[in-house]
């Protein structure tokens, strides 16, 4: 077994990634774009996305210098990990800023297709378009770390005397992820919310406007959100969750399995697995096209292809790396735990699909309890979000069972961490396409905007919101993917915190591991009222601006010809919010596990788990009553309960309002949380214990 085949394996996959993003790009791009006023549309919401990042990302620069300067100052080797962490934030910048772009190119392109082959023609090109976002993601961060692998390895390379393994600075790459990624989600989240729930309860509630209405000022801050929101953000949050699922059994394997006779494979065999799923992701994603009006099936057809043909791959991987090692006792064991992630993250999936999609019971029941009011809606959405933990919380619960089981049967002692650390790249492997079905739906939502502001005929439109309410379920899904790999993750990253600062286990007896308990079980609570609060006071300045120019512009609320609303101001009043309310929640990310770290690694110890176990809670509770909430809508506006205009539609408007930040913008953000955390607290173990 050759460690360089293996890496030059994982460079290549990912070059081909990248390629594939290019070539799906170029055929986006080739299509027809609409007519004047549809470009002019797209144009606008295109100029609005390009501002929103270009001032987030030079706020967020400014943080990422302050870390990296403390990352060089405090720690051994710190320069290396400095270079390691500016080069992993690159990296995630780039990927969700090449994803937003392109989505807002495809998003008329897509409006196009409906009007002109309805919803045959339009699924392609969304889908080529959020396959961009997907390739680039999965491709740049397999790139990252194999980059990574190759330049900090010294055996390889021979770069220098590094006092701490070259695993912890390649640890650093994650943590650059991550600072992005966090960022990046709670700013967009902010301000795509903001921007919707003042478009809908204005607009829908107040006024009677239909959704997407170019009367409706904050229409087109509500498509720029979708972008910068659900395509940037997101990206970043996923490329933080792959890198982190490679680098934490890289860096379990180094500290645990030192000086034993599989270290070399324990520590390939994470990039491995990873450019085996990458190759078998461009495989399936020519397989992906609509199949009558299943549209679902479609898009599923490209993900279990996918994962069928890396459970196929990784079987013959296993015994390929470890079946020559007299130390490795069974060597399927390890192949027995990637498969169980790859089960667990359809699981958790699919059970996000039963509860978000209007094809089952749940979100028919309640979109029926809107008859009775918005507080029943409500009610029924947070019960049924609680629910839904649950069902998750006991899928992955037997997934880390079973992936310890199958790493300590290969392994032996140390095995079954490494095992539950490799599952997590299970739920990943298949990335590429998982974001490309994801990324696919605000582009369909852009479309459907589009669609509306362009007065095109009723028809497009209904092509449209059927790509929509599949995109919200699709959304729902990668969100359960990316909240199981983000809480094995943790865990294989918590293992690795414990095991580099000599901490063998968690005393409760101990009052300092009580007090980081409490603290972090409270932790993810705090950050999300802190997300939820910021969305509700920036929705309240949209409201109020939006009601403004309804008052003061006349003609506007009656569609007068000629007379058109201040776009540029809802932009500019989400975006302000975005940028001002996302550096506390972010910045306590970060700081806090460093400053009780200083104080007490036991107590750290405690605080990273209660964050682990309550986070990995409320995302799945809060991504799945949101998404519940908005498909219960969609439902309603497809003509059940009394359809668009009608009391039981004002109700769940209510219903999906609440939701929007739930499930866009504290929900998302607890997966990087609980993983940024951990992250940072490895980072900076030499430190805590010097």
């Amino acid at each position: 077994m050759s460690t360089d085949f293996f890496l030059i394996a994982a460079i290549v996959a990912a070059v081909m990634a990248l390629g594939l993003a290019v070539v799906f790009a170029r055929q986006v791009l080739a299509m027809d774009r609409g007519s004047d006023v549809m470009v002019s549309i797209s144009n606008a919401i295109r100029e609005g996305a390009d501002a929103f990042m270009r001032r987030e990302y030079t706020w967020v620069a400014g943080f990422i210098v302050i870390l990296a300067v403390l990352i060089a100052a405090l720690l051994p080797d710190g320069g290396w990990k400095a270079a390691a962490y500016v080069f992993g934030a690159l990296l995630s910048g780039g990927a969700g800023f090449v994803g937003m772009r392109i989505a807002t190119a495809a998003n008329s392109r897509t409006t196009e297709a409906a009007r002109t082959g309805g919803v045959a023609k339009a699924l392609p090109v969304a889908f080529r378009g959020g396959a961009v976002m997907g390739f680039t993601v999965a491709g740049f961060g397999l790139l990252g770390v194999a980059l990574g692998f190759w330049l900090f390895n010294t055996e390889l390379l021979g770069i220098g005397n590094l006092d701490a393994t070259w695993a912890d600075v390649l640890a650093a790459i994650g943590l650059g992820g991550s600072s992005i990624a966090l960022f990046a989600r709670v700013g967009g989240g902010i301000f795509t919310k903001a921007a919707d729930v003042g478009a809908d309860l204005v607009g829908k509630v107040e006024a009677g406007i239909p959704e997407d209405d170019p009367r409706n000022p904050a229409t087109i801050a509500d498509n720029v959100g979708d972008n910068v929101g659900d395509v940037a953000g997101m990206g970043a949050d996923l490329f933080e969750s792959y890198v982190g699922s490679l680098v934490a059994p890289i860096v379990y394997a180094v500290i645990v399995f030192q000086g034993s006779s599989f270290l070399s494979g324990t520590v390939i065999f994470p990039l491995a697995v990873a450019a085996l799923g990458m190759l078998a992701s461009i495989a399936s994603s020519f397989l992906v096209r609509a199949t009558g009006e299943n549209l679902a099936a479609g898009l599923h057809r490209g993900t279990w292809a996918a994962s069928g043909l890396t459970a196929l791959g990784v079987l013959g991987l296993s015994f390929w790396i470890f079946g020559g090692d007299q130390g490795v006792a069974n060597p399927i064991g390890l192949f027995v735990a990637v498969v169980i992630g790859l089960v667990v993250g359809m699981a958790v999936g699919q059970i996000s699909e039963w509860f978000t999609s209007d094809h089952y019971k749940k979100v028919k029941e309640i979109a029926r309890q809107s008859e009775t009011g918005a507080a029943t809606v409500i009610l029924a959405g947070i019960a049924e979000g609680m629910r839904s933990a649950a069902f998750s919380v006991m899928v992955v619960a037997v997934g880390i069972f079973g992936a310890f089981w199958a790493g300590g049967w290969a392994l032996g002692d140390g095995g079954g961490v490494y095992g539950v650390a490799i599952a997590a790249i299970g739920v990943l492997a298949t990335l590429g396409i998982t974001v490309a079905v994801d990324a696919y739906g605000p582009i369909a939502d852009n479309a459907g905007g589009i669609a509306e502001m362009a007065h095109l005929s009723p028809d497009v439109r209904e092509a449209t919101d059927a790509l929509d309410s599949l995109g919200n379920t699709t959304a729902a899904m990668a969100k359960g993917f990316a909240i199981a790999s983000a809480a094995v993750t943790a865990l294989a990253l918590f293992s690795a915190f414990t095991q580099a600062v000599r901490l063998e286990s968690i005393d409760l007896t101990h009052v300092g591991t009580i007090v980081g308990l409490f603290l972090g079980a409270m932790f993810p609570f705090l950050f999300a009222a802190m997300t939820i609060n910021a969305v509700g006071r920036a929705a309240n300045k949209m409201i109020e601006e939006v009601r403004r120019q309804f008052r003061e512009i006349p003609g506007l609320r009656e569609g007068r010809e000629g007379v058109k609303a201040e776009y540029g101001k809802c932009v500019d009043i989400a975006t302000g919010a975005a940028l001002r309310e996302m550096v506390l929640p972010g910045a306590l990310a970060i700081l806090f596990p460093i400053v009780i770290g200083f104080i007490d690694v036991e107590a750290l110890g405690g605080f990273l788990a209660g964050a682990l176990v309550t986070g990995f809670l409320l995302a799945i509770y809060m991504a799945n009553a949101g998404g519940a909430w908005d498909n219960a809508k969609k439902f309603i506006e497809a003509g059940a309960f009394g359809g668009k205009g009608s009391d039981s539609h004002k109700a769940a408007v209510i219903g999906d309002t609440v939701g929007d930040p739930f499930k866009d913008t504290a929900g998302p953000a607890m997966n990087i949380v609980i993983k940024v955390m951990t992250i940072v607290s490895l980072i900076f173990a030499s430190a805590f214990i010097a």
